[in-house]
């Protein structure tokens, strides 16, 4: 599939380093980061030897943009698309006043006059990621995980009326949502009928997952109030610094609302290491109505992105099989 995508190179951050650092350093060298598929990340290389990141929310950037249903941008929706610089600098904020860290924002520029798309520079975080410690050094991963835990209870005691992202909540929105399960229910419904279109196997159990989500979200009684959650976190998502101190990325879908969807996420992806992160007080019902639709969330998602020219499509693909697989033999 060819891509005609344009991406950032040395001549065209230099603008950018000249307005974050000035005059006195040079940039040498860029790198684009691999894994993104909303935004760029690339990796400065200056002439003293330091280094930055920047990321770019732009339309070459963001694979899912040829493949949104309409209106897959809107902002109330607590489950939409969530790229942009306005997310990643509300959810920053409100993640540094749990006591999270994120990578230091060192300079942004939404003007599309140093660079055609909204721009972060922020700290480069260069010890690797808390997914690589797990596989290579359980033992030295102990100290980020014991931080790991302790910032899920910080963000779980933060409470908010309104569920939503964290932009549009903050700044007075109101999701049109009935709660969050209903949220997740409509979306996992949608999503259903949208793999059942693309795969006989999940046409042919259509039916009974449908039966099966409507059964798993009749005993759920709403909730008065919403935590806050990251969205997305996996142990790719914990960078860690030179030190050691893990530091939290990919914020731009934190948002407030069932600790439980949370949970299910860090469960999967963080495996046998999750007891290690996670909390009583939890809602069974809403984790088993959770882990279904996210099962069809990591098919449906995947899926489109692996009809696009992103260059891990195929891993993917795998994504996607692997949940469906997981979706098919769910025992409500």
């Amino acid at each position: 599939m060819a891509d005609e995508r344009m991406f950032a190179d040395v001549e065209s951050l230099r603008p950018v380093v000249r307005a974050a650092f000035g005059g006195g350093r040079r940039l040498l060298r860029v790198e684009r980061l691999a894994g993104g598929s909303k935004k760029g990340a690339y990796r400065l290389m200056m002439d003293d030897g330091g280094t930055a990141l920047v990321y770019a929310w732009g339309d070459s950037e963001d694979y899912w943009l040829g493949v949104l249903p309409e209106g897959g941008g809107d902002l109330a929706d607590p489950l939409s698309h969530a790229s942009g610089l306005a997310l990643f600098e509300a959810a920053a904020g409100r993640l540094r006043s749990a006591g999270v860290r994120c990578p230091e924002l060192l300079f942004a520029d939404r003007s599309g006059s140093l660079y055609p798309a909204d721009i972060a520079v922020v700290e480069d975080v260069a010890g690797g990621n808390l997914e690589a410690l797990l596989e290579n050094d359980p033992m030295a991963a102990e100290r980020p995980l014991s931080v790991l835990a302790d910032w899920l209870a910080a963000m779980a005691a933060i409470r908010s009326p309104s569920f939503g992202k964290v932009a549009f909540v903050d700044a007075g929105g109101r999701s049109p949502g009935t709660s969050c399960e209903r949220v997740m229910l409509d979306r996992a419904l949608a999503q259903l009928q949208e793999i059942a279109g693309r795969d006989r196997r999940a046409a042919g159990a259509q039916g009974r997952l449908e039966e099966a989500l409507h059964s798993l979200a009749e005993p759920i009684e709403p909730r008065a109030a919403s935590a806050l959650v990251h969205g997305e976190l996996g142990p790719d998502h914990v960078l860690l610094d030179r030190r050691g101190e893990p530091v939290l990325i990919d914020i731009e879908g934190a948002k407030y609302f069932d600790v439980e969807t949370e949970h299910v996420f860090v469960r999967m992806r963080f495996g046998r290491h999750y007891p290690k992160l996670s909390r009583g007080g939890l809602d069974e019902d809403r984790l088993r109505l959770y882990q279904l639709c996210m099962h069809l969330s990591l098919v449906a998602g995947p899926l489109e992105i692996a009809d696009t020219s992103h260059p891990e499509r195929e891993w993917f693909r795998s994504v996607a099989e692997h949940h469906l697989q997981r979706a098919l033999q769910f025992q409500a």
